[in-house]
């Protein structure tokens, strides 16, 4: 192993200690379809059993949650973040995850510091029979501070051409079915920070939320592909909202035509307590804070009034809690 590499600010033997723990952990999180492990150049994986397949790829990044995560040294949720913040993506153009990438810039390379962000990738792609088919881990000591960490996703669902949702389906008079968040998600935390920071906050105090307001605010984004899949293959759903940077007026929009608005009644589901809090130390408005964070819906769902009742159905057997939150009208944007 190079020397002078070494003394330059990267260690390839960090890196060839770490490749060993990935193998493992790819392992875990695969499918029939993969035809080779992690190690190789590109990761290999044979598409079959669909008549008319459309690919659905997205990327996206974790933000500055990592530094919440990193200040209060806990990396294990980071992982399903990246995957979900892609894979719910993929999930509102109707497709299912096949497989996911993810790419770790750092500082420093600590092999059991990005392994423990892998094992928390695979964990959650293994839930929702994703294959981490593989990635990248870069050690940039003139990039990134020493402690620095950086951790994106990239991901590639199939949809079958039928049943592509391109949001051009929803109607006037369809109802929304909100499914509720595990709180702040992956978005917004550039303000949460700053909450915590000048308000005082500690991450140590419960603040009447039952667990430590750090460990609240870590709660990774929810997957939500498990309990949204079932009803999608049943047919009847117009269009779907992941509802992340940009909140609520952000992206709802983007499932609905033009010349279609949408009106949603917060009295319809609780907003968790951890928005509360964030609102009151950081004397945000309401109304703003709509905007930025997700307030406790984090997919919404446009359905056909008359087919309601049996996509919340399948979404309730499939472990889900769906509820009403309001109706697709004439106009544009959110009406709150």
């Amino acid at each position: 192993m190079s020397e002078a590499y070494r003394r330059s600010g990267v260690d390839l033997r960090a890196k060839e200690e770490l490749l060993g723990h990935l193998k493992a952990i790819g392992r875990l999180a695969s499918r029939p379809e993969v035809m080779a492990g992690i190690g190789g150049f590109g990761g290999l994986f044979r598409l079959q059993g669909y008549a008319d397949p459309v690919l659905v790829a997205g990327a996206d990044g974790v933000g500055t949650k990592l530094m919440l995560a990193q200040e209060l040294g806990d990396l294990s949720g980071v992982g399903q973040d990246v995957l979900a913040m892609v894979a719910n993506d993929v999930l509102c153009q109707g497709a299912e995850m096949l497989f996911f990438l993810d790419y770790i810039g750092v500082g420093h390379l600590v092999p059991e510091e990005v392994a423990q962000v892998v094992a928390g990738v695979g964990k959650a792609c293994a839930n929702i029979g994703c294959a981490l088919l593989g990635g990248e881990t870069a050690e940039l000591p003139d990039l990134f501070s020493k402690g620095g960490l950086d951790l994106v996703g990239f991901g590639v669902g199939v949809v079958e051409r039928g049943s592509v949702l391109t949001g051009q389906a929803a109607k006037a008079g369809d109802l929304l079915i909100g499914l509720p968040s595990d709180g702040v998600h992956s978005n917004g935390f550039s303000l949460v920070r700053r909450i915590v920071r000048e308000a005082g906050l500690d991450l140590k105090e419960t603040y009447g939320l039952g667990r430590p307001l750090g460990e609240v605010l870590l709660t990774p984004t929810r997957l939500y592909g498990p309990e949204v899949l079932p009803a999608l293959r049943q047919g009847g759903v117009h269009g779907l909202s992941h509802i992340t940077g940009g909140g609520i007026p952000g992206n709802v929009p983007r499932m609905l035509p033009e010349g279609l608005g949408a009106h949603l009644d917060p009295a319809a589901w609780q907003v968790p307590g951890e928005f509360e809090l964030l609102l009151e130390r950081g004397g945000i408005a309401r109304q703003e804070a709509y905007e930025v964070f997700n307030m406790g819906l984090g997919l919404v769902l446009a359905v056909a009034a008359a087919e309601t009742p049996r996509i919340m159905a399948a979404i309730e057997a499939a472990g889900g809690r769906p509820q009403v939150v309001g109706e697709v009208r004439p106009g544009d944007g959110v009406e709150l």
